[in-house]
């Protein structure tokens, strides 16, 4: 016992992290004698106290009270009948303060030795949402050393390898100084590539002084399949931190396209720099199926000088397949073949030395003769395993080595059963291969105790020592584990560590042998019923040999899901839905997780909200249910939210965006979306924070047409062209790059970069397998649409900055065209050679390419027909019915017919044929858009409003259908069974049409951008707008029931909302000349309402119910709401000067209107129950210096509170006629708002201050600055009913809420 304090205790001068408890035996009673104390005494031979014995025992408690007063814990009790009686008072009060000590102390020794770790880490708790972040160097690093120390540990045994290494450290010197590809390690699974790659960083690591070696072991936390995302974002962390570059934001670490953009940047970059960098991935093969990682989009096929990327991967598995045909090179790849029996000697004779065991010659000469004929890594690891258990004297005929990897794990399971008994060595290893992290040893010995089975096997020769509390003896785990000692590994996270194996194909072989379809069920069931906490504080039944059935505690913990405010439960957060879900407990499952509003927040606060839509995935696979589709799809919709703030959403804000999007489908959907809605709002209601609380769905909504939203772009979409065959979506941007898209998979495949200027034109040729892009940089590319790489550049194909609706792309046969309006170009169709270049020099326009023909014509309608391939002449001919002064609209080539259609401004539409033939018919458009269907049957053409469709038959061009719109048609497409027609108008609708009928189908909202690209294809459409980023794909056939409210179009010039909401009246773009009114609950247009000239600014009497309109013309029209038609006139001013803006008074008497060079006062009443006009009763002039005035408010004292356009903010006094001026705003006032009351007004302006004035009297009560995630200032505001609060909206399109009182 000394010895032990010795080499414990007192080993060193350090805080001790012992407790210690002494109990002493004040006196010894003379009828208790040595034979009643001898359980606690030494005694000698013939059963007398020894006395150095006892000299001994008191010498080392002199010491111990002398040195360890602070750990001492020291009770004086005497025993009864020479032992502890619980039934007498003296020693229950004994007991009970020892266990109180201990469990005060402990308490305090663990929670001391986390927050002193946690601040060491300068970390948090885990499962901790306190506010506090670890630095990301600090998390970064932290992932590095735990693969680099475990990368140093896989290496150590590695021999044999030389050769291979050789090769492909020879293949990374010849490629340094160009571009280049990744190399490729595969082999069979354990042949030992993640040693081999291990030995390669640690190589090149010694070698390279400045250069930075990135390694990433993926199979390392199996059955966990690491997500693409969090690789390439951690090595890219590495990567800018080891060199100085700028480091991802959130939004773009959590995006998928942005992190592909990023992580070919970083490479760049560190290429640039002229710094090495080697990039090593360990078994691609084992990435999830996240953004389809096994296709190997986000792997660069084409690398820069200096970066190095070797990857490793099954022979066997898709991911090869698919790098077989990304890689064109086979010397990019490298197999890992089989080891020699000199190799296996090596490695023998080094794993014997480190575990300081050797073998006889013969059974050493078993091993090698067992492993010869495979050579494989793992079979010799896991029987070399085996063999340092055998004594010099084990005979050979009891040595049983399997002949492969697979039979020698067979062996290993069969002595461990007959060791240990199949059902624990079972449930064990079935247990930690069905966890989905690991399990800590504590939940192993707690699951393994609420396994009927497992207990009954170990209680099947004796009873447990009390049957209502049983419990699986840790003796029996813990020599269960020593005996498993080389295939587990502890895998930390936050402190807390994990059992786990460390092989895969053991994981394998588990499943196959203990994992039966009922066992698995079984044992799942008994891992969510853990998770959930079920067993806790009660009574499970049990059934042993011997017993009739009885109730026993069998002491597991309780699994709430935070176990202190702001502290979650993170292995509850990790396992119960997986467990949930493949134990079949879908019922708990959804009222559990799914329609959990706690616990959909707390997970994705806790463990990113990626890791809730993957969950949901998984229940999507195996669930046919719409509800947890729609919650998915929510959580994604609010995914981008969460990046922007790092994931740092607080309860209310996540709250009020579930609500916001999925209240619509709470009726419809009430048990699973009804009751995640009802737990938002009810914990909205009860929060003591003033809550906005969403009473519609207002934010873009799950489920309904749109399916999804394609990103990858940075600039407006130009063009479009779908690849049918491959399923392919390709678009060009303004910013110059090209995206390309899997339709079946929705996902980015590649993004083609190389473009300088807008890309004007893209098209899809040769089966889908490649494609052309024309940009405003005059250059013409061929790209490969299976790899991403650029086949061919020809420079100056179209003049510089080219309109996209001026170039065009032909291919004929044999030959290239690239054409404009003035111009046609002829390459042949590998585009090695020029054959023409030809321009217009008598002003002619060319109007297309019919096969190898150029159809031009002239302005006095002479056209030419010409083949600059061949250089044959060109033939003339005039056309019909042409003025002198011939003007062009638009034109379409159709190929099959061999036709170009010309439409002028003279009315009438021109057919010209390849052969010079020409016919005129009357057209009654001017048409803006022009297109044929893919059969040529039918012309589509689109002008302002209208798109009209005509058959086309024979000499015939005959109208069928005019379809109406609400704004300008920009786009349509017709499907290629020609019976559904889908429009896109500058309303950001996508409308669908009857072809046959002529009725509208269905109407598409959620655009947010006016529609100029539409395509049909496959049952979807496919849209996107040169205003936005994204494509969006929409399906025809989905659930009406879940299709979202339309709304009025974004970006609208003016806009009023009446209070009730249920109306609002908007102008769409400046220039238009009517107002439309939309009704709000039926998401329709209800009216337009016509007016003169220009509408400059919107007001509403809200009491009134008018709608007054100021004009450009200085006119201001007022509406009543109820009879429209009845429209109220306040004429023009003298001057013409235009409205600048209105402002009616609180109860609504008198209405203010705002000039250019002066301001007026009118009288609103009543005459005959008709609202009236009278004025203007007052007014004031104003300057030609005078800044124009952008925004006021007319008081019920008649006084006006008015900002202008260069920050001044005035009050002018119409009683008095007295004017005083306020502290001015540096920019632009926006809003002036005066509360209901008329006791404060808040004056905003384009910058981030606001002010809010006491107004009786006139003193400023407070100075408010707000700063938005994107943009500065405010544009409107409103006080609450009793003016308690003051709501602003702002730019960045969020809506905040002020305290008037406090400001």
């Amino acid at each position: 016992t000394e010895r032990e304090f010795e080499q414990g205790l007192w080993k060193d001068d350090s805080e001790p992290s012992a407790l210690l408890f002494v109990r002493e035996i004040p006196r010894q009673r003379v009828r208790d004698g040595p034979k009643r104390l001898a359980k606690y005494m030494d005694l000698t031979a013939n059963g007398l106290l020894d006395a150095e014995a006892q000299g001994l025992l008191t010498s080392l408690k002199s010491r111990l009270y002398a040195t360890s007063q602070k750990i001492l814990n020291l009770h004086c009790v005497e025993l009864s009948k020479g032992s502890i009686d619980p039934k007498r008072k003296e020693h229950a009060q004994y007991l009970h303060s020892v266990c109180e000590q201990f469990v005060s102390q402990m308490k305090a020794r663990i929670g001391a030795a986390v927050y002193t770790s946690v601040e060491g880490r300068q970390g948090k708790i885990w499962g901790s949402i306190e506010e506090e972040k670890r630095e990301i160097s600090d998390q970064v690093v932290e992932e590095v050393r735990r693969h680099v120390a475990m990368s140093t540990e896989l290496c150590r045994g590695l021999y044999g390898r030389e050769g291979l290494l050789g090769k492909l450290c020879l293949a990374m010197w010849e490629s340094t100084n160009v571009r280049h590809g990744p190399l490729v390690v595969h082999g069979a699974a354990g042949m030992g590539k993640t040693a081999l790659l291990c030995k390669l960083a640690q190589e090149m690591h010694s070698v390279l002084e400045t250069g930075v070696v990135a390694i990433r072991l993926l199979s390392v936390r199996h059955p966990q399949r690491p997500d693409i995302d969090h690789v390439l974002c951690s090595v890219c962390l590495q990567i800018c931190l080891a060199c100085g570059l700028a480091l991802p934001s959130p939004l773009t670490a959590n995006t998928h396209p942005e992190l592909l953009r990023f992580f070919r940047n970083v490479l760049a970059q560190v290429s640039q720099q002229g710094n090495t960098l080697l990039i090593i991935l360990d078994a691609l093969d084992q990435l999830s199926d996240q953004h389809h990682a096994h296709k190997l989009h986000w792997l660069p096929a084409d690398l820069p000088p200096n970066v190095h990327l070797v990857v490793s991967m099954d022979t066997n598995s898709e991911a090869f397949a698919n790098m077989r045909l990304k890689l064109e090179t086979l010397g990019s790849f490298f197999e890992v073949e089989r080891l020699s029996r000199d190799e296996g000697r090596q490695i023998t004779e080094s794993y014997l030395r480190a575990s300081q065991r050797t073998l006889t010659p013969e059974q050493s000469d078993a091993v090698l003769q067992s492993f010869e004929p495979a050579g494989c890594p793992l079979h010799l690891k896991l029987m070399l395993s085996a063999a340092k258990r055998w004594t010099s004297f084990t005979p050979l005929t009891e040595i049983h080595l399997g002949a492969n990897a697979q039979e020698m794990m067979s062996q290993l399971f069969l002595t461990l059963e007959g060791k240990h008994g199949k059902e624990l060595v079972g449930g064990a290893l079935g247990y930690i291969t069905l966890a989905r992290e690991g399990l800590l040893e504590a939940e192993l010995r707690d699951v393994m105790s609420l396994d009927d089975d497992v207990i009954s096997e170990v209680y099947r020769h004796s009873l447990p020592p009390t049957p209502s509390l049983i419990r699986l003896p840790s003796l029996l785990w813990a020599r269960l584990r020593r005996d498993l000692e080389d295939q587990l590994e502890e895998r930390w996270t936050g402190g807390v560590a994990a059992v786990a194996f460390n092989n895969r194909r053991l994981c394998e072989a588990v499943s196959a042998r203990y994992l039966t379809s009922e066992r698995r069920g079984r044992s799942l069931r008994i891992l969510a019923e853990y998770f959930l906490g079920r067993w806790s504080g009660k009574l499970k039944p049990a059934a042993l040999p011997g017993l009739s059935l009885l109730l026993s505690d069998r002491k597991v913990p309780p699994q709430p899901l935070w176990f202190a405010p702001g502290l979650a439960n993170v292995r509850k957060l990790q396992e119960l839905p997986y467990h949930l879900l493949h134990a079949g407990l879908w019922d708990e499952l959804r009222q559990e997780v799914i329609s959990s509003a706690e616990w959909l927040f707390c997970k994705s606060r806790v463990c990113g909200v990626s890791s809730v839509i993957q969950d949901l995935d998984q229940c999507s696979q195996y669930m046919d249910c719409t509800e947890t589709r729609l919650v998915r799809d929510t959580l994604v919709l609010i995914k981008p939210s969460l990046d922007f703030l790092d994931g740092h959403m607080d309860k209310s804000l996540f709250y009020t965006e579930l609500l916001a999007r999925l209240s619509s489908l709470a009726t419809p959907f009430p048990s699973v979306i009804g009751r995640l809605c009802g737990q938002c709002e009810e914990w909205l209601l009860t929060c003591p924070e003033p809550i906005l609380i969403p009473k519609c769905s207002f934010l873009q909504q799950p489920g309904g047409a749109l399916r999804h939203t394609l990103t990858g772009l940075q600039g407006g979409v130009l063009c479009l062209d779908v690849g049918v065959e491959a399923e392919l979506l390709v678009a060009g941007s303004d910013d110059g790059v090209v995206a390309v898209w899997s339709l079946a998979a929705q996902q980015l495949t590649h993004s083609l970069l190389g473009h300088t200027g807008a890309v004007l034109s893209v098209k899809v040729i040769d089966s889908s397998t490649h494609c052309l892009s024309l940009a405003a940089d005059g250059s013409l590319r061929r790209w490969s649409l299976m790899n991403g790489q650029q086949l061919l550049c020809i420079q100056e194909a179209v003049p510089v900055d080219s309109a996209p609706s001026s170039v065009h792309l032909h291919l004929s046969e044999q030959l290239l065209f690239v054409y404009t309006r003035t111009q046609v170009k002829v390459w042949k169709l590998d585009g090695a050679e020029l054959l023409s270049s030809t321009g217009s020099d008598d002003g002619s326009v060319v109007l297309g390419v019919l096969e190898e023909s150029v159809v031009s014509l002239s302005d006095s309608g002479l056209v030419r027909i010409s083949h600059p391939g061949n250089g044959t002449r060109a033939a003339e001919t005039q056309l019909e019915n042409s003025q002198r002064s011939w003007t062009l609209v638009n034109s379409v080539t159709l190929p099959r017919r061999g036709e170009v259609f010309v439409v002028s401004t003279g009315g009438f539409l021109y057919r010209i044929s390849r052969t010079g033939k020409r016919t005129a018919v009357e057209f009654p458009l001017l048409p803006s858009l022009l297109s044929v269907t893919e059969d040529e049957k039918i012309l589509i053409a689109g002008s302002d409003r209208t798109l009209s469709l005509f058959n086309v038959d024979g000499d015939s061009v005959d109208g069928f259908l005019d379809l109406q719109h609400d704004d300008s048609v920009l786009s349509a497409c017709v499907s290629s069974d020609c019976r559904l027609l889908a429009s896109g108008a500058a309303d950001q609708l996508i409308r669908i049409w009857s072809v046959i009928t002529g009725a509208l189908l269905d109407t598409l909202c959620g655009s947010d951008a006016a529609v100029t690209s539409v395509v049909l294809c496959n049952g979807f459409v496919v849209s996107a707008s040169t205003a936005a980023a994204a494509v969006r794909l929409w399906s025809l056939k989905y659930d009406t029931r879940h299709k979202p409210t339309a709304h009025i179009p974004a970006g609208c010039a003016h806009v009023a909302v009446t209070k009730d909401a249920d109306r609002v009246f908007y102008v769409r773009q400046q220039s238009q000349t009517e107002v439309i009114s939309w009704n709000n609950h039926t998401g329709s247009l209800s009216e337009r309402l016509a007016v003169s000239a220009e509408v400059c600014c919107l007001e509403l009497a809200q009491h009134k119910r008018l709608l007054l309109c100021g004009l450009t013309t200085g006119t201001v029209l007022i509406y009543p709401l109820a009879l429209p038609q009845e429209t109220l006139c306040i004429p023009p001013p003298e001057s013409l000067s235009r409205v600048l803006c209105l402002a009616v008074s609180s109860q609504e008497k008198h209405v203010a209107v705002a000039y250019e060079d002066s301001v007026c006062l009118f009288e609103i009443t009543t005459r005959d129950s008709f609202p009236t006009v009278e004025g203007p009763l007052k007014g004031f002039p104003l300057s030609l210096l005078h800044a124009p005035l952008s925004s006021m408010a007319l008081l019920s004292d008649l006084r006006l509170l008015y900002g202008t356009s260069c920050g001044e903010v005035k009050l002018y006094d119409f009683g008095g006629g007295g004017s005083s001026s306020l502290e001015p705003h540096r920019s632009r006032v926006t809003c002036v708002t005066a509360s209901n009351w008329g006791t404060h007004a808040l004056v905003g302006s384009e910058d981030a201050v606001q002010r809010l004035w006491a107004l009786n009297p006139l003193v400023l009560d407070h100075t408010m600055e707000y700063k938005g995630f994107f943009f500065e200032g405010v544009l409107s505001a409103a006080f609450s009913d009793s003016d308690q609060f003051v709501f602003t909206g702002s730019q960045d399109r969020s809506v905040t809420v002020w305290d008037v009182a406090t400001g």
